[in-house]
């Protein structure tokens, strides 16, 4: 299956593909994010293919890494075959001022709520998004917590309010 997904996006979208990697047996393709769309569309709909499950869209921070000149955010498409029973990762490089990539809620419904959770924790925006709204964060939290750049903050818990309470039994 990884030589026919290779062949494939490399036969109808070899402008798109900027590199592809292949890390413990699992494959993933760097697209430029014009791109996007089109690659997932056909991912979902070729009949050989039918990447019908987006299983993931997650995102990484490179700030302060050498990977950061390719640019500061990475978006990660998790794509899921049930058909061939294989997965493959679509990964999007975005930069560091006004991250932004177009929402994918037309081809998958799952992509409303783990866009949103990117959206939320990350700041990156998904154009076109028909409900932006928190979904992690308290409303009025400014920032975005996973971050390099977002302040580290605790609090140490206090698990001595009930130190002196006999142990529960379960039974």
């Amino acid at each position: 299956m990884e030589e026919k997904v290779r062949q494939y996006l490399n036969d109808n979208f070899k402008d798109g593909i900027i590199r592809e990697d292949n890390f413990r047996r699992e494959q993933s393709f760097y697209i430029k994010k014009e791109y996007l769309l089109d690659i997932l569309k056909f991912l979902r709909d070729d009949e050989d293919l039918r990447f019908n499950l987006l299983a993931d869209i997650c995102s990484l921070d490179w700030l302060g890494d050498s990977e950061e000149s390719d640019g500061r955010f990475e978006v990660i498409y998790n794509l899921y075959s049930i058909k061939n029973k294989y997965r493959v990762f679509i990964k999007v490089r975005l930069p560091a001022e006004n991250p932004e990539i177009d929402t994918t809620c037309d081809l998958w419904m799952t992509s409303n709520w783990l866009e949103r959770e990117v959206a939320d924790l990350m700041g990156i925006t998904f154009t076109g998004h028909p409900d932006p709204r928190k979904i992690v964060t308290p409303d009025d939290l400014e920032g975005h917590p996973l971050r390099k750049d977002y302040p580290l903050t605790y609090e140490v818990p206090n698990f001595s309010w009930n130190k002196d309470d006999p142990p529960e039994v379960i039974t």
